[in-house]
């Protein structure tokens, strides 16, 4: 199912800024029985967004029952929630009066192998760098194209590719951010000059913190990375995927990593009023 602006359908004005310039953002939820999981937490992420790109945020009610017209018969899926900022004329310059496009969408949730979660996976380092943006860093607009490129540099031998910025920096994989665990400490790189602030990534730290784990945000570098007693990505779609290989480099599925799954299940079960 799609909605644009509240209405099903599939067809998208070509005057649109999203479409000419990437003038968006975009939220990607799981959805489970009807219910998008850690709702709140994307709407937050998605306000921010709205006020650094400076466009208006859409009425919540409005978004919410829009949201729940396109997931409520779902059993299990992915919600792509854009919002652009709407159409406009030829050039950079923003319209004078804003008319945002909500655009939402439905796909089948990803058939990623089981084993993915329980063994880890194979990651490499991209060659394709990050740039440095201090006032788009953190939040999920629509220009990707460096993920893009990224992901074009292997086939299946891999399941995620690490990126570095211009700085040399680790930041994140191309879809997921990256977790570094060494001598009991939780390490995720800081995300200030490239990168997404990941919903999931807020909720580990958060859960880092409620249960006493030793946590910092802070640079890391490729050797660091590779010098790792665990290693695990995180976005909303996958939860928590550990890595066993990283540039010749074997990990194990260690006790911190398996830890942090099971905090992360229990939060989630009680999001969605789960009881076992």
């Amino acid at each position: 199912m799609i909605l644009i602006n509240g209405e099903q359908r599939d067809t998208l004005k070509i005057t649109d800024r999203g479409l000419h310039y990437g003038d968006g953002l975009f939220e990607t939820l799981e959805v489970i029985q009807g219910q998008p999981v850690f709702l709140t937490q994307h709407l937050a992420r998605l306000k921010t967004g709205c006020q650094v790109l400076q466009i208006p945020y859409p009425k919540e009610a409005l978004l919410l029952d829009e949201i729940h017209q396109v997931s409520h018969s779902v059993n299990h899926g992915v919600l792509k929630l854009m919002l652009t900022r709407g159409s406009g004329g030829r050039g950079y310059r923003q319209p004078e009066t804003i008319q945002a496009t909500r655009l939402l969408a439905l796909y089948p949730f990803p058939d990623y192998p089981a084993h993915y979660k329980s063994e880890g996976i194979n990651a490499r380092f991209c060659r394709s760098r990050l740039g440095l943006n201090t006032m788009l860093a953190g939040i999920k607009h629509n220009n990707r194209l460096e993920q893009v490129l990224a992901r074009a540099e292997w086939q299946d031998e891999f399941q995620e590719g690490l990126m570095l910025n211009l700085n040399e920096q680790v930041i994140e994989g191309t879809m997921t951010n990256l977790f570094v665990i060494k001598e009991g400490v939780l390490y995720t790189p800081d995300i200030i000059l490239s990168g997404i602030k990941g919903v999931l990534r807020g909720i580990i730290l958060e859960l880092a913190k409620i249960n006493d784990i030793p946590f910092k945000v802070t640079s890391l570098t490729q050797e660091f990375v590779l010098s790792a007693d665990e290693l695990f990505v995180t976005n909303s779609v996958i939860g928590i995927w550990p890595i066993k290989s990283v540039a010749g480099t074997v990990y194990s599925l260690g006790p911190w990593t398996k830890k942090i799954s099971h905090y992360l299940t229990e939060y989630k079960k009680s999001e969605l009023g789960v009881t076992c």
